[in-house]
């Protein structure tokens, strides 16, 4: 599967730049996305896929991810949160609920996770009919299938929705620097009926640790993926200007290698500590949020190193060191990072472990 996966991302890296001008993931590049088997395969095999949402596979998902990342970010950001949605199904949900959103995905649905509210939030009124909208939705518009949080009395529960496509969307909003092709906005979700078919586990799962912020190492793995392309265009710049023997060009270089190999393998083993039931789920939680600073850190010193090798022409339009380097830093800004790392800190400075050993 990670040969596939490579083949698409090679795909979506030659498309990459006509997909960011007209900001859309054209309909060629999603049946070739299907085709690959990766809509498909988070699912366990009984349900036609191949169980990569299995903690035991951690590794290999990140693999894909990275694969992603390196192809085209706002692809591998709408398949995170595809995989994200299934595994909360898989953990919280029960297997007809899994089964019937394998059966949708099969026949060209998509899923993804849509937590962020405005104001005002989404809310579960008369016991069973959604209030409200989400915004910050990547995919609005074409995913078919999310799992949503909404307030229900006291708690946040998870709701698995099966849209028609006629809900109210406005993307108006989304005129961020990067991650153009998402399609994030907001979607009215008003008038929705839930019932127990559309109910994910119980109130307050969805924050539950330390799935909620060990998992953060799925969207981390696709900045590697393109921490490393950046390195690697960086390198064929090198090579095709003839400058591989400047001094100055072969300390970036090595500065970048090393940047792109310490964000992987601090990814990677964030993937398998949150495999490792047996570990203190505090302790996964503190890794996880000290890999989203190392990663962070890792691509904005690629970014600077490539930028500054390179010069103007990595920040021209279409060139893919532009591209990937806006995109990056975009998807790079995610929530409250300050309080990640100082609860990263707090983790250690508690767990009274060698620093080796956390």
């Amino acid at each position: 599967m990670l040969r596939i996966a490579q083949q698409f991302a090679a795909v979506a890296f030659a498309s990459a730049a006509e997909t960011d001008s007209r900001a859309v993931i054209g309909p060629d590049l999603w049946a070739e996305f299907r085709r690959a088997g990766l809509a498909m395969c988070p699912f366990p095999r009984e349900l036609g896929g191949l169980d990569l949402c299995d903690p035991e596979r951690h590794v290999e998902l990140c693999a894909m991810l990275r694969m992603l990342g390196s192809g085209d970010l706002s692809i591998a950001r709408l398949f995170e949160g595809h995989v994200n949605a299934i595994s909360l199904v898989h953990r919280y949900g029960d297997h007809a609920q899994l089964q019937a959103l394998a059966a949708r995905v099969a026949t060209g649905g998509l899923s993804a996770v849509w937590g962020a509210n405005d104001a005002k939030g989404l809310h579960v009124v008369d016991g069973r009919v959604l209030r409200g909208r989400k915004i910050l939705a990547s995919g609005a518009g074409f995913v078919t299938d999310p799992v949503v949080t909404a307030t229900a009395g006291d708690g946040e529960v998870m709701c698995l929705l099966h849209l028609t496509m006629d809900e109210a969307i406005d993307l108006s909003g989304w005129n961020a620097q990067g991650m153009r092709s998402t399609a994030t906005g907001a979607i009215d979700l008003s008038g929705i009926v839930v019932n127990t078919e559309n109910l994910l586990g119980a109130a307050g799962d969805f924050s539950r640790q330390p799935y909620f912020s060990g998992g953060a190492w799925r969207f981390c793995a696709a900045h590697v993926g393109a921490t490393e392309r950046l390195v690697d265009l960086f390198r064929e710049h090198l090579l095709t200007t003839r400058r591989g023997n400047d001094p100055y060009q072969l300390e970036r270089l090595a500065h970048g290698i090393a940047s792109a190999k310490t964000a992987r393998y601090w990814v990677e083993d964030a993937a398998r500590r949150l495999a490792l039931e047996q570990m203190d789920a505090g302790q996964i939680v503190g890794f996880a949020n000290i890999t989203r600073m190392v990663t962070e850190r890792c691509a904005l010193d690629v970014m600077e190193i490539v930028q500054r090798g390179v010069g103007l022409t990595s920040f021209m339009r279409p060139h893919p060191i532009e591209r990937i380097s806006r995109d990056l830093a975009t998807y790079l800004r995610q929530p409250v990072p300050d309080l990640a790392m100082s609860d990263g800190a707090k983790a250690y400075l508690g767990s009274m472990l060698p620093v080796w050993e956390f």
